[in-house]
């Protein structure tokens, strides 16, 4: 403990540093939680999919999105959802599976449609990346 604190009053801006990055970690999973935000796996993904009241959202750039997405996945900008029109109005009664290239951006796109009123949200957890390194499927179409 003597060597702790020690190390602690020669680096306070890295002491520092180490406990804002931890209190940003925490801080950010427990607003995940509270907001009641689900993320899938690639698999859980899959099974969720497969029920036909669920609406694919791909909210990646339009070039990752050309460049594969999930069979049936609509290409929605976020600005779209920020702002939404009478189109995105409509998805917040379905069930909504969230996507994009890695994930964080379909974060917050999830969060926008509970507070629009979505009930169900969920969101693929490491985005296309992990879909695509897990080997599962994706279209061009």
């Amino acid at each position: 403990m003597e060597q702790l604190i020690e190390f602690v009053s020669n680096h306070p801006l890295l002491s520092g540093g180490f406990v804002a990055v931890l209190a940003l970690l925490v801080w950010s999973e427990l607003m995940r939680k509270v907001q009641g935000l689900v993320e899938l796996t690639p698999a859980q993904a899959v099974s969720w999919m497969n029920d036909p009241r669920v609406v694919i959202v791909d909210v990646s750039a339009a070039v990752d999105y050309n460049k594969g997405h999930l069979l049936n996945a609509r290409n929605i900008a976020m600005s779209r959802l920020k702002e939404p029109d009478a189109e995105v109005q409509k998805l917040k009664d379905s069930r909504l599976l969230m996507v994009c290239k890695t994930g964080q951006t379909a974060l917050q796109a999830a969060a926008c449609m509970k507070k629009m009123g979505a009930t169900e949200v969920a969101v693929l957890k490491g985005g296309m990346g992990q879909w695509i390194s897990d080997q599962y499927p994706v279209t061009r179409k």
